[in-house]
Order: structure tokens, then sequence, then C-alpha cells
């Protein structure tokens, strides 16, 4: 190859990247959707209503779908070349714009939203378009699924920012479903990732939805801390650290194993598109009602929680455990008797909740999940402790 060819070779290109860790620039754009994430909480914080939480739910989907895209993206292009760290920054300026304007996505901040979400979009959209370029397959995925999902989530949402009430929702809910509907409507066949590298993004997005809901309980102490508020905090933490080990301990560990062994192409794409786009959404968002929920408690201890709280705790526990039901489903055909029972029972316990103190609630919420953990633990004892220890050994050479 000459020097000249070499200078003029284009530096983005569709290959795969060289690494399979996330890379500090991945981490460094997440933070900007910690923001978001805690946005979404206050945002259905100060309206803690069945409409403030539906606004705060509509908000969040939107946000995730345009994480999920960059992280299709950075799956395929090394995100630390110069040229796309130059737009993923300014997709991080815009998208700093867009959590700023969450809680008033819904009223006067609608259009700058819609705008500076618009440019979150075009960004990535771009950025695809470039790297495709020598690649026909993913070009035309890109052309035929992107570029019409783009433009119409970001039309739909500019033309929700002058309604309001039910007319404003509808579009909202239209602008969700047709942007996430994209990828069963033009199919998986063209696009590429690493799977080791996105199934750990995604994991660390849990991780981060988790350290939002420990967010969430100092937020909620507010000024003094009393004996009251320290248990609670004390019990949000252990149920915090339950819904890690429910993930963590084998779910992620099989889950990321089954997307590297399948099939190159539509079968590993379609399987990373299910569990990881679509089922690690109603996970994330469960978290975030959890978090909501949370804050609630700590801001009256001894009071009983209100409906709308009340559900936000034990609905978003029970979406966190269905969508891990969900997701086994997807992968292994089997169901998860145990954690579909649970969700169950948590969503049984909504007229005892709005009658006792909620540090009883999140204290027997707390003890179920454990139990249920104790329990798992000891029933796949040996299945557990072979999965873990082929993670912990070391890869042959290659």
């Amino acid at each position: 190859m000459t020097t000249e060819t070499a200078t003029h070779r284009p530096r983005l290109s569709a290959v795969m990247r060289d690494t399979k860790q996330v890379t500090p620039l991945e981490l460094f754009f997440d933070l900007v959707f910690v923001l978001a994430i805690t946005q979404c909480t206050q945002l259905m914080s100060d309206d803690s209503t069945w409409s403030g939480l539906i606004q705060g739910l509509l908000v969040l989907g939107v946000l995730w779908w345009a994480w999920v895209g960059y992280a299709w993206l950075t799956s395929v292009v090394d995100p630390e070349e110069d040229a796309v760290r130059g737009v993923i920054f300014v997709a991080m300026a815009a998208l700093l714009l867009v959590a700023l304007c969450v809680p008033g996505s819904f009223d006067d901040l609608g259009l700058t939203f819609a705008l500076a979400y618009g440019v979150v979009r075009v960004a990535h959209l771009g950025l695809f378009l470039l790297a495709s370029r020598d690649h026909p397959e993913l070009r035309r995925s890109v052309i035929a699924g992107l570029v019409w999902s783009t433009a119409t989530a970001i039309a739909i949402l500019v033309g929700a920012s002058f309604l309001d009430g039910l007319p404003q929702f509808a579009l909202w809910g239209l602008a969700l479903v047709l942007d996430m509907g994209g990828p069963y409507l033009f199919g998986a066949e063209g696009w590429k990732l690493v799977p080791a590298h996105f199934a750990e993004r995604h994991g660390l997005i849990v991780i981060i939805a988790l350290g939002e809901s420990i967010v969430a309980i100092g937020l909620g102490v507010g000024g003094e801390l009393s004996v009251g508020q320290g248990a609670a905090a004390v019990v949000g933490m252990g149920l915090a650290a339950a819904m890690w080990w429910l993930y963590f301990d084998v779910v992620a560990l099989v889950a990321a194993r089954r997307l590297e062994r399948a099939a190159v192409g539509r079968e590993q794409n379609e399987m990373a598109r299910d569990s990881y786009s679509y089922l690690h959404f109603p996970m994330v968002a469960g978290i975030v009602l959890v978090a909501l929920g949370m804050k609630k408690t700590l801001g009256g201890v001894e009071d009983p929680l209100k409906v709308v709280p009340a559900f936000a705790l034990l609905g978003g526990l029970a979406m966190y455990l269905l969508s891990h039901v969900a997701f086994r489903y997807r992968h292994i055909r089997t169901v998860n008797r145990q954690r579909a029972l649970q969700a169950v029972i948590l969503l049984a316990l909504l007229p005892v909740a709005v009658e006792i103190p909620a540090l009883a609630t999140v204290a027997i919420v707390t003890v179920l999940v454990w139990v249920l953990i104790a329990y798992e633990t000891r029933s796949y004892g040996e299945s557990r402790a072979r999965v873990r220890r082929e993670e912990a050994a070391p890869e042959a050479p290659g």
C-alpha cells in the first residue's frame, strides 16, 4: 500500500472494533444519560399522579431508544477515532440539553426538548451513514430503518410540543411505538455488533439505573437524618443490592454467553435486539420506578405511601422481575416461575402498602426479594456454580 493510499483511506469504516471492552468515551457518554434518568425520576416525583408517571415513562422510553442507537453504533465503529469523538461530543452536548428539558418536556420546554433530541438522533444517523459506505448490507439497513425512524420520531415530537393533554400523550406514544418498532418492520439481517461489548454496555446501563435508585435515597432524605430515614436508607440499599444480584449473579453471564455463541447475522442480531434493546428497557424502567418509590418513602417513613408511589415501588419491582422472566424465555424458552410468582405477590400487596408505614412496605419487599434469591441460590446451586466458574476461568490463548 502506498503512502498516498494510506493517507487518503477513510478513517471511519464499519469494521468490527478492536476491543470487546467498553471504552472510556462510552462511559463518559453514559454519564449524561445518568442525568437524564435522574431527571425522569424527578419529573415523576414532582407530579406523583398517574399522568406524571406516564409522562416520566414516555420520556424515559424516548431517551432509552436514543441510547440504544449509540450502543449499536459503538459496537461497530471505534468511538475513539478523532472524527467519531467530535460527533459524539456534539451528541453529548445535545443530550445534556435534552436532560435539562425533561421536567418541562410536556410544557414550555417541549420544542427545545424535541430539537435537541433531533440533534442527538441526527448525529447518530450521520455516523452510521458514514460508517456504512463500504458495507452494502449495513448501508441498506441504515437507510431503510434509521432514516425513516429518526425523521419520524423528531417530526412527531416537534408536533407534540404544540399540543397538550391527551393528544400530546398520544403523539409521544406514537413516536415511541413507531421508533422502537422499526427494527421489526425492516429486519435485522444487515446490522453488525461485537456481542461481548454489546452485553457489557447494557450491563453497565443497569448499574447506572441502580445507581439512580441510590441517588434517590439521598435526595429523599432532604435535611436532617431521622432514625426512621436511616433505617429506610439501609433497607433501600439492601433492595438495590438484591436487584443487582438478580441480574448480575447469573443472568447477565448466561445471556452474554448465549449472544456470543449465536450465529453471526440475523440470529445474533435478533437476539441482541430482543434481549437487550427491547427487554432491558422494562428492567431499567422498573428500577427507575423503584427509585421513585424509595424517594417518596424517605420523605415520610412513618406515613403510608400514596397509591402512585406505592405502585411505583411494587409495580416497578414486579416489572423488573417480569422482564427477567421474558429475558430468560427469549434465550432458552423456559419460564422462571418463582420470579413470575413474586411479581404477582408484589402487585397483590398494593392494597396493604397504602395502609401501613412506608418503611414497613420497603422492609417487606426487601425481605421477599432476598428470600427469592436464597431459594434460587439453593435450588440452582450446582448449575450456578458451574456458570460462575466458567466466567472466572481464563480464556484459552488464541
